[in-house]
């Protein structure tokens, strides 16, 4: 199976438990289902017009995605003394390049057997709560991915993917950060923008 890029986001202490620890796995098996249902009704429509299924991904996951949160966890101290309208726009980018590569990823899953979802395990709080899940891949081997969700404003979103041990918000942050040194962060939010900066987690077969 080609690269597969998981959205689209540690652990904390002193939190109290979680009111109700079905909800982020719930959350997770819920948006699972409405993407492959998505995909199964229109597959030959999307592999046409990539850009409409970008758009549906967009549609479907932005409102369980903390874009602003990740961005500021991407940014890390590049991020202090930033603009929110700059921090804002940074996370708009980021999350369009996460739907760019999502959206190629999920195209190359057949059914939606390929990914079991467990049930929670380990310490979990409101600030920092691990769903895991497992991809089958075409080789038969299967790809541990994790999603790390945050209670914020009474809802439930992912702001970090750890695809086989590897957070997508720390791979993110070392690739900007060079970036950022490198050209400064406007030239580095423009060229985000524009496409030109290529941001990748693969998962290979």
């Amino acid at each position: 199976m080609p690269k597969i890029l998981i959205l689209v986001l540690a652990l904390a202490t002193g939190m109290p438990a979680l009111a109700n620890p079905a909800e982020p796995v719930e959350l997770i098996r819920q948006t699972t289902e409405e993407l492959f249902t998505l995909i199964d009704q229109n597959r030959s429509e999307f592999e046409q017009d990539p850009e409409r299924l970008q758009e549906a991904l967009r549609e479907r996951l932005l409102p369980h995605l903390d874009t602003v949160y990740s961005a500021r966890l991407v940014l890390g101290r590049h991020g202090r003394g930033l603009e929110q309208e700059k921090i804002e726009a940074f996370a708009e980018a980021l999350s369009n390049v996460l739907m760019r590569n999502y959206a190629t990823g999920l195209l190359d899953f057949e059914s939606r057997d390929q990914v079991e979802i467990l049930p929670l395990a380990g310490d979990n709080t409101e600030r920092a709560t691990r769903v895991r899940t497992r991809l089958e891949l075409d080789s038969g081997e299967q790809a541990p991915v994790d999603y790390v969700l945050r209670r914020s404003d009474d809802q439930w979103r992912v702001f970090d993917v750890i695809i086989e041990g590897i957070s997508y918000v720390a791979t993110f942050r070392n690739q900007i950060g060079e970036e950022i040194r490198r050209d400064g962060f406007d030239s580095m939010l423009a060229r985000l923008q524009a496409g030109d900066i290529e941001l990748d987690v693969d998962v290979e077969s």
